[in-house]
């Protein structure tokens, strides 16, 4: 099996300062675990505050700031909902809930920070990403390999690689009945240079501790680092691998995520 893998430009971070500032908030947000342990909570269903305190096990005054923290940081949001039931009757709360794409928004954001070549001259900064990533696959990704759509229609959605073979492709409009919802990676409509799922435009296998990706014969070609793969020659994946699926503003770019435990 064919291996590419070419080394892209690299982004040394202290050439952009706001993001160098921004990444070093966002880190000291997420770096906290009952914070990670609320986002977790939340994906079920929307709680009030000393409902929450009761999960994480600690005070209502530190519940509240966590919670403060993470609206700031747009990932959760505050709505009036309704309490309990008391002698008193029912009274309305603060209920938190999830943003919608919170949890995939994390694990694409620290995915791109910490594999896209981005070169962090700060030692402690550097240590922290990958503190605050492994505790993030451990507590919301569990681990699992996946890859995130970047830009289009689609951007930020995540698909965890579950299958030993995953076919990737565009909506096929017209054969609806040969998509399978759960083990395809179906995208939409707007990437007209990917070809139809039903004959795919590629698929991700998994072989022993190795994945993979093949270009299944597609018109628009699949381009990995970079590097166009040849057709129906398989080609190893690696963390934080750039997948292209056809060129340009119709074409996909995936980012691979493919923690040392999958």
């Amino acid at each position: 099996m064919a291996e590419h893998r070419e080394e892209a430009h690299t982004i040394v971070l202290d050439q952009v300062p706001d993001y160098y500032n921004e990444l070093s908030e966002y880190l000291e947000v997420l770096s906290n675990s009952q914070r990670l342990k609320i986002l977790k909570i939340l994906e079920k269903k929307p709680k009030d505050v000393r409902m929450i305190a009761s999960d994480i096990n600690t005070s209502y005054e530190n519940t509240k700031k966590h919670l403060d923290k993470l609206i700031a940081m747009g990932l959760i949001r505050k709505e009036v909902g309704l309490g309990q039931q008391t002698s008193k009757g029912v009274h309305p709360v603060w209920k938190y809930s999830l943003v919608p794409g919170a949890m995939e928004a994390v694990v694409r954001n620290l995915g791109i920070f910490s594999n896209m070549r981005i070169n962090i001259n700060d030692a402690e900064l550097k240590k922290k990403l990958e503190e605050v990533r492994e505790a993030v696959d451990s507590e919301i990704a569990g681990n699992n390999p996946m890859v995130i759509i970047l830009g289009g229609s689609d951007d930020g959605k995540l698909f965890i690689l579950e299958s030993l073979e995953t076919r990737i492709g565009r909506i096929d409009t017209l054969a609806p009945s040969r998509q399978e919802p759960v083990s395809d990676i179906v995208l939409s409509a707007e990437y007209s240079s990917v070809s139809r799922v039903t004959k795919p435009h590629g698929v991700f296998k998994k072989e022993g501790p190795n994945y993979y990706f093949e270009d299944r014969g597609s018109s628009g070609g699949s381009y990995l680092n970079s590097t166009e793969l040849y057709k129906r020659q398989p080609a190893v994946l690696h963390d934080g691998d750039l997948l292209e699926l056809g060129k340009g503003a119709k074409g996909a770019r995936l980012l691979v995520i493919l923690p040392e435990n999958s």
